[in-house]
């Protein structure tokens, strides 16, 4: 059977059917890799509700930035005037189910009714924690955004949602949002699924957003394999302002290394890319591994103190926080 989501020329990370990351570690897992960590590993237990912030009401406007955190890696971006949402999520489970899956432990900070008109949407891949198509379908209905994704999640939304208009391209390809405003789809360390049979039939990435407040990167997520990426797009896009990582869903490490970051390796990538701010997201709302829900903060509180990179800011957002220069 070939690829349901994308049909497309052979490139350097598509091989005609699944994409790949080429002369590195695979982040395919095997069954037996699966029950090894779900038989032997210890999860740690998660509060039923972790606090948080909600009931914001986002100013419909704003001509500087701002960033506020919705909750896991969902993030409004307000810059330039657009309102920009990464990975939107507004379902209480992160899963292809209504009552089995990674429930939310905490609300997201601002109630759907109460989002500020939305021009654009980015979604970095299709896995159930980022990319939900009940929360797009809503979004277009109301506020019929752009939508942008890497190539194949077009498909893999429309099949739920027909009327749907997403734009998709691949790593490096550039969009523009308005006419100070550009996004631009950048390479990350890490997979894609919906179900047991679409491995890596469509990509996944980040997103640069090129804009008058300055260089803006949103990783989605990603592991830090050989760093290579992250030093990439600082050549080609520029020193970030802000980055916004992935520090949650790391443990255990021999599983979950070449897939999702670290908060050590969250600052790496930060000093890799020049950032001058680090936002830490993904964690804290869907317990996806095996870590305390505290743990990711801590321990990148505790990285920046031991850090020489004195000209980085580190900051992990709870659902509720919000950032500006």
């Amino acid at each position: 059977m070939g690829n349901r989501y994308y049909n497309g020329p052979p490139s350097d990370h598509f091989d005609g059917k699944r994409f790949f990351h080429a002369g590195l570690p695979s982040t395919d897992k095997s069954i037996l890799e699966l029950l090894r960590w779900k038989l032997f590993e210890k999860q740690s237990p998660w509060p039923a509700s972790i606090p948080s912030r909600s009931g914001l009401k986002p100013d419909p406007r704003v001509d500087g930035l701002r960033v506020t955190a919705i909750g896991h890696s969902s993030m409004l971006i307000q810059v330039a005037a657009l309102n920009i949402l990464v990975d939107p999520v507004w379902s209480d489970r992160a899963s292809p189910f209504r009552s089995i899956g990674p429930l939310r432990r905490n609300p997201p900070s601002v109630a759907f009714e109460d989002l500020p008109p939305i021009h654009a949407v980015l979604v970095t891949h299709n896995h159930y924690d980022h990319l939900d198509t009940g929360t797009l379908a809503r979004l277009w209905k109301g506020h019929k955004p752009t939508i942008i994704s890497p190539l194949g999640n077009d498909a893999v939304i429309r099949k739920e949602s027909p009327e749907l208009q997403v734009q998709t391209g691949d790593w490096w390809q550039t969009f523009q949002l308005s006419d100070q405003v550009r996004a631009t789809i950048v390479p990350a360390y890490h997979w894609s699924a919906r179900s047991l049979g679409d491995r890596r039939f469509a990509l996944w990435s980040g997103f640069i957003l090129e804009t008058p407040a300055g260089i803006i990167y949103s990783a989605g997520d990603t592991g830090y394999q050989d760093g290579k990426v992250f030093r990439e797009i600082r050549k080609r896009c520029g020193a970030p302002r802000v980055a916004i990582l992935p520090i949650g869903a790391y443990e255990p490490r021999w599983f979950m290394n070449s897939q999702h970051a670290d908060p050590s390796q969250a600052v790496q990538i930060a000093i890799d890319c020049g950032a001058q701010h680090l936002l830490g997201v993904h964690w804290a709302t869907f317990q996806l591994t095996d870590e305390p829900w505290d743990e990711p903060a801590g321990l990148l509180e505790k990285t920046m103190r031991e850090c020489s990179a004195v000209d980085l800011t580190a900051k992990a957002l709870l659902p509720g926080d919000t950032w500006e220069p």
